[in-house]
C-alpha cells in the first residue's frame, strides 16, 4: 500500500505512507539527498543502513515509511515498522543493532516539513503507539515531539559515552598525568612493534568486513559476546550496507597489520556531527605482544573524526570500563512516546514499565553494593 499526492504544485509539501519494499529500495537517491540536508542525522538513518537492515530483519507487511515530498524531493522521512508485541506500536527501523533512532528532516524546510510529517505520523499510527527508541539529544524527531498535539512522554533510554572530536594528542592530554604517560608509552610500543594501519578502499570492503567478523569471533572465543554479531543475517547486513556507506563517506574501514598480517579491523560510522566506533575485531596475539587494542582503535577513530570537522567521537552505547578510562562525557539517549487519545493507555503502560524496570535495577545495584548474595 502506498498513498501519495504526486501531482501537487512545487513547493507544496504532502505526506505519503509507503509500505512497498520495492519502493523503499528505489528511494535511495532522494533519501541520500535528504540525509545530507539533515545535520542531526546519524549513520543509522542512512538509506544504505536501513534498507539493508530491512532485508535482513524486516517482517513482510510491517514496513511503514512516512514521507514528506516536495515534488520529486523528500523533505522528511520517518522510517518505521509496525510491531504487535508487547504492544501495537510503530518503531524505528534499525532495531537493536542500531545505536540511534531518528527521523530525517530537511534543515532548509524544517518547520513546514516537521508539521506535515507530524500529521502523516498521526494518520499512520491509527491504533498503534509511536515509540521512538534511542534518540540522541538534539535529534530531528524532537521537532515532532514538541509539535505533537496528543499525549506524549519522554523517558531515558540507553547511556552513550562521547569524547570531543579532536586529535589523539589532545585526548591523551585530557587524562591525569600518570595515565597520559602510560598511553604515550603504549603508542610508542605500537610504533616499535611496527603496527601499520591502512584505510580500506571501497572495492575491498566486503573482504575486510568478513575478516573483521572472523577476528571479532576469535577475540571473544570462550567469553560472553553479543550473540547477534555471530549470526549470518548480521554478517549479510554489515557487508551489504557498509560498502555503499564507504563510497558515500558515511563509513570508514581500517585494517591494522603486523608482520604483513591483518591483525585487527575497525568499522567507524560517520555523519556530519559525529563519528562512532561501531565494531572491531582483533587477534588475541596483539595483546600477547603487549599491543593495546583500545589505544590502536581510538587513535584511528580520532584521525577520522578530527579530519571531518565533526563535534563528537561517540563510543556509542554501553558503559564498559575500558571506555571510562578516556574520561568521556555521558550522553543519555531519549525514548519519545507519541500517542493519540485512544492509544494513551498504551503509552501509560510503557511509562509504568520503564519506571518499574528502572526501580528494579536501582534496588539490585544497592543490594549488590551492600554485599548481597555473599556467604
Amino acid at each position: 500500500m502506498s498513498g501519495a499526492l504526486r501531482t501537487a504544485p512545487a513547493g507544496t509539501l504532502v505526506s505519503e505512507l509507503v509500505t512497498d519494499e520495492r519502493e523503499f529500495a528505489e528511494l535511495g537517491p532522494a533519501w541520500g539527498r535528504l540525509y545530507r540536508n539533515c545535520a542531526a542525522a546519524t549513520p543509522f538513518q542512512s538509506h544504505a543502513w536501513l534498507h539493508s537492515w530491512w532485508l535482513s530483519y524486516g517482517t513482510p507487511g510491517r514496513l511503514r515509511l512516512v514521507l514528506v515530498r516536495d515534488g520529486g524531493e523528500l523533505r522528511a522521512v520517518a522510517p518505521l515498522m509496525r510491531v504487535r508485541r508487547p504492544l501495537p506500536a510503530l518503531v524505528p527501523l534499525g532495531g537493536a543493532i542500531s545505536d540511534y533512532g531518528d527521523v530525517l528532516i530537511d534543515d532548509e524546510h524544517a518547520d513546514r516539513a516537521a508539521a506535515v510529517l507530524t500529521e502523516g505520523l498521526s494518520a499512520a499510527a491509527r491504533s498503534a503507539l509511536i515509540d521512538f527508541r534511542e534518540v540522541r539529544p538534539g535529534g530531528a524527531v524532537e521537532r515532532i515531539f514538541e509539535g505533537w498535539g496528543g499525549p506524549r512522554s519522554r523517558v531515558s533510554d540507553s547511556l552513550c559515552l562521547e569524547l570531543p572530536a579532536t586529535s589523539m594528542d589532545e585526548l591523551v592530554g585530557r587524562l591525569p598525568s600518570s595515565k597520559a604517560q602510560r598511553v604515550r608509552a603504549k603508542l610508542r610500543k605500537l610504533s616499535a612493534l611496527g603496527v601499520e594501519q591502512r584505510v580500506v578502499r571501497h572495492d575491498e570492503v566486503d573482504a575486510a568486513l568478513r575478516r573483521l567478523l572472523e577476528l571479532h569471533q576469535l577475540q571473544w572465543q570462550g567469553r560472553k559476546v553479543t550473540s547477534e554479531h555471530l549470526q549470518e543475517r548480521f554478517s549479510e547486513h554489515l557487508v551489504r550496507s557498509v560498502a555503499p556507506m564507504v563510497r558515500s563517506g558515511d563509513a570508514v574501514v581500517t585494517e591494522f597489520r603486523l608482520d604483513d598480517t591483518v591483525m585487527a579491523v575497525d568499522l567507524t560510522l560517520l555523519s556530519r556531527r559525529l563519528a562512532g566506533g561501531y565494531l572491531y575485531g582483533a587477534h588475541p596475539q596483539l595483546r600477547e605482544r603487549k599491543a593495546d587494542v583500545a589505544v590502536i582503535l581510538l587513535n584511528a577513530c580520532a584521525q577520522h573524526t578530527e579530519a571531518g570537522g565533526r563535534a563528537a567521537l561517540s563510543l556509542l552505547r554501553g558503559d564498559e570500563p575500558y571506555k571510562r578510562h578516556w574520561r568521556p562525557d555521558p550522553v543519555v539517549n531519549q525514548r519519545l512516546l507519541l500517542a493519540r487519545r485512544r492509544t494513551a493507555p498504551l503509552m501509560s503502560a510503557v511509562v509504568c514499565d520503564v519506571a518499574a524496570r528502572s526501580r528494579g535495577k536501582e534496588l539490585l545495584r544497592r543490594w549488590r553494593e551492600r554485599g548481597g548474595g555473599g556467604s
